[in-house]
């Protein structure tokens, strides 16, 4: 083969692996800015156009530049390793350290952005000497679009769930490094000797440089976690879905999902106790229940305590967190082994997608899924999903969704509230102090048309004698129904949405909570 031909497949194999670990870095700061500044669609949002944009900029740039183009592309390679690879440690230690992270991540996305876009023309350029315009063109577009869909391809189902955002970044930064010394091997002639020297010697430097970061990545982003909590990580794994961690104090265990508490051992029962045994009084004796999140193992734990249950069908989206809680000891002792069970089957698949296709009926539907923070979680909130639960409940069936701080975030809670209405269940709200998450609440829907005053006296049956709990009793069924006097603005009430799927009106409302005062 000619070596004109070799110099060419070598540049298309560049621009293959450039365009792969271009849409990577891009994924990386999308999901580093999600987890540090919350809101996956605006930020994924703001990250892809800064980085679109700022790539428009680096192709600008290169129009200006007449001097070497096949030295600016090798130090452009080089300048990405080192950039994409440090991306996510240094991400980690500096949210330790300064408040307003996101200046950090949009500037690096830019600065990225910028090198990414200084790539191709550059690479069209080198390629001149090789093909007409026409081919040139082309050739150099398709390598680099090939090599998107291979990276992300590796970031979705490699990249994130196994390599996690310690290592991640430093396998683009060694991607974009062996380009520029694979390049460096077959252009060598467009070098002087000195040029030739100082580059190797740059390369060999950011190898070190790379390997020893790699290295320590897993201690400074752990040590950039646990600053994160007042107590110590004893677990923490990055799943395809989301950033699991565990902590313990003393006898305790608090588990965080993407860095929201999730629950604690130290008042748990205050939460898992109301979730299940209310709707379980109120509903006629359920025999097939399906719990639509609590991977965890709690909500199962405590329908395990009624003999009459036949099956328990457990959907959690995160195969990672359900495995959490079964093979790990310490954790399996908190939901009592509740999903080894032989009542309880576990499907992890996304809810969404697990009602609408089951052929299944269930009379008890439990909703045990994190607070509508997003647009995705907000779906799972909608009056299409309540409509789509309705037509998989038996005719006296019930649905239970804990649905935030009807205090700290009382017009989603409404929201929710005037959602299910509107997808025709019977409502009682109910709410509970949990200690390590503030006041809480949660809003119980029957299928059948039964009247408040009617699930108040069915809530009074309630036997702890029977039924053995840690907290709730015959007393504090009536409490957990009694809100005081209505605080809720008439004017904002009037004009307060249902959550739709055209309209994720809830997540907003969310937002717009009163967190700070907790």
């Amino acid at each position: 083969m000619e070596n004109s031909q070799i110099k060419k497949r070598i540049l298309f194999l560049a621009l293959f692996a450039t365009g792969l670990s271009g849409i990577v870095a891009e994924y990386c700061f999308a999901t580093l800015s999600t987890y540090f500044i919350g809101d996956s669609v605006k930020q994924w949002s703001i990250i892809i156009s800064l980085m679109l944009f700022s790539m428009g900029l680096g192709s600008r740039i290169t129009k200006s530049f007449d001097g070497n183009v096949f030295k600016l592309f090798i130090y452009t390679e080089f300048s990405l390793s080192v950039l994409v690879s440090f991306s996510a440690v240094t991400t980690y230690y500096l949210a330790t350290q300064v408040e307003f992270i996101s200046i950090y991540i949009y500037s690096m996305a830019i600065l990225t952005g910028m090198l990414i876009g200084m790539e191709l023309p550059l690479a069209m350029r080198l390629n001149e000497d090789f093909q007409s315009l026409k081919l040139n063109v082309a050739n150099i577009l398709e390598k680099d679009y090939y090599g998107s869909l291979i990276g992300g391809l590796f970031f979705v189902f490699v990249g994130l769930p196994y390599l996690g955002l310690s290592h991640t970044p430093f396998i683009l930064g060694f991607i974009n490094l062996m380009v520029a010394i694979l390049l460096l091997f077959f252009f060598k002639n467009k070098l002087n000797k000195r040029e030739k020297n100082s580059l190797y010697t740059v390369a060999g430097l950011i190898v070190i440089l790379l390997i020893v970061g790699n290295i320590f990545s897993n201690k400074i982003i752990l040590y950039g976690e646990q600053t994160k909590y007042k107590d110590k990580i004893i677990f923490q794994e990055q799943s395809i879905y989301q950033k699991i961690v565990v902590t313990k104090w003393k006898n305790d265990y608090w588990l965080y999902l993407n860095d929201n508490l999730q629950f604690s051992t130290f008042d748990e029962p205050l939460y898992h106790e109301v979730l299940v045994h209310p709707v379980m009084q109120i509903l006629n004796k359920p025999k097939n229940i399906l719990i639509l999140g609590g991977g965890d193992g709690c909500a199962a734990r405590e329908l395990l305590k009624y003999p009459s249950i036949n099956s328990i069908t457990l959907v959690d989206l995160d195969k990672k967190l359900t495995d959490l809680f079964i093979k790990e000891s310490e954790l399996a002792k908190i939901n009592a082994y509740s999903l080894t069970n032989e009542k309880v089957q576990i499907i992890n698949t996304d809810g969404f997608k697990y009602v609408s296709e089951t052929n299944n009926f269930f009379d008890l539907i439990i909703i045990d899924l994190p607070d509508p923070r997003n647009v995705e979680l907000a779906r799972l909130y909608s009056k299409e999903f309540y409509e789509l639960c309705r037509l998989k409940l038996t005719p006296n069936g019930g649905l239970i969704t804990q649905a935030g701080s009807p205090y700290y975030t009382p017009y989603a809670y409404k929201c929710i509230e005037e959602t299910m209405k509107q997808a025709k269940y019977s409502v009682l709200p109910i709410h509970n102090q949990v200690l390590s998450m503030g006041e809480w609440g949660w809003i119980l829907g029957s299928k059948s048309v039964i009247s408040k005053k009617e699930m108040l006296t069915r809530l009074q049956n309630f036997n702890n004698h029977v039924i053995p709990t840690k907290w709730l009793n015959k007393e504090s069924m009536q409490l957990i129904t009694a809100f005081g006097k209505d605080f809720y603005s008439k004017t904002k009430l009037d004009s307060l949405e249902i959550n739709q799927i055209s309209n994720p009106i809830l997540y907003r409302y969310y937002n717009k909570g009163n967190w700070d005062i907790y």
